[in-house]
């Protein structure tokens, strides 16, 4: 029986940046992968598809617009991305932080986005300065709440409190489902292990993961049993790969109008052995969440060096998970 809700099903580009890397598609042969699979929402990122970002030629923007056409699909999210730390040997200014963002909402708004991503380090009160120009264009910005942050961090909490206060609904925020890494992904583990780790280390990390002992505490533990230094390298990432309670999204769900659907492998049973999808997305039903499930596969940077990489296929693994959890199939 078909679920009740009104989740859309898209694909970050995000998602085959090895084979765009290595000229094996073009940015038509990404969307026409995705809008071949029903998810025809599009994120893009302007760095990655487009060439002379942020100057991109009027030719690639009408490139654009034509491949959505033929494939059916539409342009959904824009990735944003603010260099807050370095700009010809010092940081940004506030006003410098508020123009990037400006110029990115407008870029948007000229592929045609109803919601632009907002990179986590992106101080509120840049996004509060922005609230004007996204509510004129009408795109939603959204702060990615990504690992290791999530919506009771410190920083999180000073986004709410700031872009509440503006009163808009043109601001709230972008969860990344990998803030719900409930189990070590095995592609790292993998990866470790062919780069040198000590295999008994490798599981006294994982059953530290399972049990959610904090990363300092790990690495007093391994460095007393002689931890090398990728066995170090593993266990600074469970600083990165943490689990928080999907259920915390539902107090939050006014707000929330996009979803990364981070994912680092789908395995031959269909599933994704980290990240618990099936506990996830019924709290998105039932919060009655109405936006995109992006697919952003990050699984490639942990496989390339010892096998063939497959963005597409792992994309339509994720999107026949999709099917079946939300009652398409």
């Amino acid at each position: 029986m078909k679920a009740t809700h009104q989740i859309k099903r898209g694909v970050s580009l995000y998602s085959y940046q090895y084979e765009t890397f290595l000229r094996k598609m073009t940015l038509d042969d990404c969307i026409a992968h995705a809008a071949g699979l029903g998810a025809k929402g599009i994120e893009v990122l302007a760095e990655q598809s487009f060439t002379s970002f942020p100057e991109v030629p009027q030719a690639q923007i009408d490139g654009w617009f034509a491949s959505l056409e033929r494939h059916g699909a539409y342009a959904q999210c824009h990735d944003m991305f603010l260099d807050t730390k370095l700009y010809k040997h010092r940081k940004l200014s506030f006003d410098e932080m508020v123009a990037s963002m400006q110029r990115d909402l407008h870029f948007a708004h000229k592929l045609g986005c109803k919601t632009m991503r907002i990179i986590v380090n992106t101080p509120p009160e840049v996004v509060v300065a922005c609230v004007p120009l996204a509510e004129k264009l009408d795109i939603r910005m959204g702060i990615e709440v990504h690992s290791p942050f999530h919506f009771d961090h410190p920083w999180i909490l000073r986004y709410t409190e700031l872009t509440r206060a503006t009163g808009s609904d043109h601001v709230g925020y972008i969860p990344d489902m990998g803030m719900y890494t409930k189990n070590y992904p095995r592609v790292f583990r993998d990866r470790f292990l062919r780069l040198g780790a000590t295999p008994a280390i490798v599981d006294f990390i994982l059953e530290a993961h399972a049990a959610r002992v904090l990363t300092d505490y790990l690495l007093m533990d391994i460095r007393k049993m002689g931890a090398n230094p990728v066995d170090l390298q593993m266990a600074e990432t469970t600083r990165h790969n943490i689990w928080s309670n999907p259920r915390r999204m539902l107090e939050f769900m006014p707000w929330i109008f996009h979803i990364h659907a981070k994912f680092y492998e789908i395995d031959d049973s269909g599933k994704e052995p980290a990240i618990p999808y099936e506990e996830i997305i019924p709290v998105l039903i039932e919060g009655g969440y109405t936006g995109h499930l992006s697919s952003e596969y990050e699984g490639q940077r942990h496989i390339e060096d010892a096998f063939e990489v497959d963005g597409r296929e792992q994309v339509r693994r994720q999107h026949e998970m999709f099917k079946r959890l939300l009652g398409e199939v």
